[in-house]
Order: C-alpha cells, then sequence, then structure tokens
C-alpha cells in the first residue's frame, strides 16, 4: 500500500527530480522513517501558491509516517538568497523578518498537522545554528569549497559577464543554506528546481561532516506554460497565501486559461482522471470549479462557498450587496476624483497605482466610469467601485 501511495506522490507532476536516483528514493522511503525538510527564507509577509504546494506534498510524506520539519530562514532573509537576482538583495532587518515568520506560519496551519499527537510536522529556525557560528567554524566550512565550484552558480557567472559585482555574503549563501541540513541531520531536502545547487552543497557538507547521504528532491516552481511567468514573494507577484478567500479566489479567476490545469495538479489532489474532465469543460466552468477546490483547501470549505457564491453574484449576475462594501464616511462634502481614492484605498496602494487605475478607465462612480483624476465629486452617499473586486459605499 505504501509503495503505491509513494508512486501517487512521485507520478503527481511536482516532483521534477531526485538525486541521487529516484529507485534508491522508492527503496529507502520502504524501509525507514526518513527525515524531510523544506526550507524558506522569511523575505515578505506572505507566501504564495507556488509555496503551498510544497507545503501540501510535505504534508503527504508526513502522513506516510516520515519526519517533517519546516525550516524558517529567519538567519538567512537577513543575508539574501541570490539566486536568478542580477543585483544584491536588500538586506532585511530582525525585525522585518520576525514578522514575516509569524505571518508565514500562520498561512500555512491549513497545509500541515502540527498537533497530529503521534508525529506533527515540526517548525525550526536557521538563526538557532547559524548565529552560533563563530569564524573558525565558517572557515572550516569554506575549506570544503573551491571558488571555482561556488562560480558554477549562473546568476554569478551572468553577473560577472556583465561586470556587476558579486558580494562575499552572497557568495557564502550555499554553505550556510547547506548547514541547515547538517545541523538538523536531515536524510531529504524538497526545494525548488531553483534551489538545486544550494542543495546539493548541503548533500556534500551532511556527507563530509555527518557521514551520512541525503537525496535532494526538486519541485517545480508552477509557471505559466506559455510566458513562463513564475510567482515570486520577493517582487511581489502570484496568489498569496495571505488573500482572504473572496480575493484569493477571485485571482484564481483572473487567471489564464493555460493556468486551471497547473493549479488543480500542484494545489489539489484531484485524480487525473478527473481533472482531465474537468478540462472538457467550457474554461469558465473549469475555472469555477478550480477555484473553488483551491481556496477551498487554503481557507475552508465554507469560506470557499461564500466566496463562490459572492464571485458569482458580483461578476456574473451583477449584483452587489452592501455586504460586499467598504462603509467610509468622510467629512468633506466634495473632493477630487484622486484625493477621494486616497482617502478610501490610500493605505494599501500607492499614489502611481491610483493614477494607472484611473488612467485605465478602473474606476466607477455609481456606475459612471470616472477617467479625471482631478473631476471634483461630491459626496452624497456613492458607490465607488476600484478596480475589479473593491467596493465603497461613501457618505
Amino acid at each position: 500500500m505504501n509503495k503505491e501511495k509513494i508512486k501517487t506522490i512521485l507520478d503527481r507532476g511536482i516532483i521534477t527530480n531526485i538525486l541521487p536516483t529516484e529507485e534508491e528514493f522508492i527503496e529507502i522511503l520502504l524501509k525507514n522513517k526518513l527525515r524531510f525538510y523544506i526550507g524558506a527564507d522569511a523575505t515578505s509577509d506572505s507566501l504564495h501558491l507556488s509555496h503551498a504546494k510544497n507545503y501540501q506534498l510535505l504534508e503527504e510524506f508526513r502522513q506516510l509516517g516520515h519526519e517533517v520539519i519546516v525550516l524558517f530562514g529567519d538567519f538567512t532573509a537577513r543575508i539574501g538568497d541570490p539566486t536568478d537576482k542580477s543585483s544584491t538583495r536588500a538586506k532585511l532587518t530582525k525585525e522585518e523578518v520576525k514578522k514575516n515568520v509569524s505571518c508565514w506560519l500562520e498561512q500555512i496551519q491549513p497545509l500541515l498537522d502540527f498537533n497530529d499527537p503521534v508525529n506533527p510536522a515540526k517548525v525550526e529556525y536557521n538563526s538557532e545554528w547559524l548565529s552560533l557560528l563563530n569564524f573558525e567554524d565558517i572557515l572550516e566550512l569554506a575549506s570544503n569549497f573551491t571558488v571555482g565550484q561556488l562560480l558554477e552558480r549562473d546568476m554569478f557567472t551572468k553577473r560577472m559577464n556583465e561586470e556587476k559585482p558579486i558580494f562575499m555574503h552572497e557568495f557564502m549563501y550555499p554553505m550556510m543554506q547547506g548547514y541547515d541540513s547538517v545541523s538538523m541531520n536531515v536524510d531529504v531536502e524538497l526545494c525548488g528546481t531553483d534551489q538545486t545547487f544550494n542543495a546539493l552543497v548541503g548533500r556534500k557538507l551532511q556527507k563530509i561532516i555527518n557521514n551520512k547521504d541525503k537525496f535532494v528532491v526538486t519541485v517545480n516552481l508552477m509557471e505559466n506554460p506559455k510566458t513562463g511567468e513564475l510567482m515570486s514573494k520577493s517582487r511581489g507577484t502570484g496568489i498569496f497565501l495571505k488573500f482572504d478567500s473572496f480575493n484569493m479566489f477571485g485571482a484564481l479567476m483572473a487567471q489564464p486559461d493555460e493556468m486551471i490545469k497547473v493549479f488543480l495538479i500542484n494545489n489539489t489532489r484531484i485524480k487525473h482522471t478527473e481533472i482531465d474532465k474537468i478540462l472538457t469543460l467550457h474554461p469558465r466552468d473549469a475555472k469555477l470549479k478550480m477555484a473553488f477546490e483551491v481556496t477551498k483547501i487554503m481557507k475552508g470549505e465554507d469560506e470557499a462557498l461564500k466566496a463562490k457564491e459572492r464571485f458569482i453574484n458580483q461578476f456574473q449576475k451583477k449584483v452587489i450587496s452592501e455586504n460586499d462594501m467598504a462603509i467610509i464616511s468622510l467629512e468633506e462634502k466634495e473632493m477630487s476624483l484622486f484625493e477621494l481614492l486616497k482617502s478610501l484605498v490610500g493605505v494599501d496602494t500607492s499614489s502611481s497605482e491610483i493614477l494607472r487605475l484611473i488612467k485605465q478607465n478602473s474606476i466607477s462612480i455609481d456606475n459612471i466610469k470616472k477617467s479625471n483624476k482631478d473631476e471634483i465629486i461630491h459626496i452624497n452617499d456613492l458607490v465607488v467601485k476600484v478596480g475589479k473586486r473593491k467596493y465603497f459605499k461613501v457618505n
């Protein structure tokens, strides 16, 4: 039974490669209880759905009886992984990282069982060991690698060719991530394909220091099959776990048709045969099914049902209730369109973004499009629509 479950996991379409070999991995999975981990640097306040599928995968291995660890890179986040970066990452403070970690921990609660009485998912922080290393320890780690080996990273070669600087702290990042494997003494690291180099550094250090082999299981990055566009927490692009159920549902519905299959495979566990049936539906109906199933996993079935009903009423039936609107009271009797929007969304939206919305005809007041930022608006029980999903009742 376990072998069938393992094959189902491996054949889902999420895992892209297993090092050293899939055959060895399956063999040891059946014989031993292994220690898995996934690590991520807390460089923003929200994970996205491509991260979510990694934690869903980790939970599947936990349900097979293996030990699983969620590693928060609270130390490495302050350094910044240079992967796929043409310039140095901005450094974060301890306080910023701590806040991000708190948000992440809340966001992944629906995806992993941290309360299982026998085998709960565990949480670790790499500041607990990286902050303790002294200079002698760091030199000892560095002695295991040559400059040439570290320069094999594509982004370093690209920067050198473009005559852009590579700072020493970036150069040492793979060793820091690699040392995570040593400190936790893991058997398996799950990581995105962009982290393969770092994971293999950890495999080497694990063999040298703990005399233990480590499997590296790489997973896809959920790219758009037509454009190659990726979700990115550092760039702020993607469908984020911090979204409430309605905004997550709406963001999924706004995805291009080619992403329906991507989300169904990665963020649900609907069988492939059923996915094939869903994909024969009209794209609108297939997308409704996908958005509901993904939102249900991330936010719960009740929230997903409410989000679906609200979305259908608002965007297909064009029915807007006051429950869907933020009620705002303003002291001013009249304001320019731009000033009004700043009062409504200024906390969450920049001035340049507001101007872009106005320019793109994305603002309506009482169902009338508004495109002049200087137009004087008389404040008197208005319904203001901003973008596709934000409604305000203003008096």
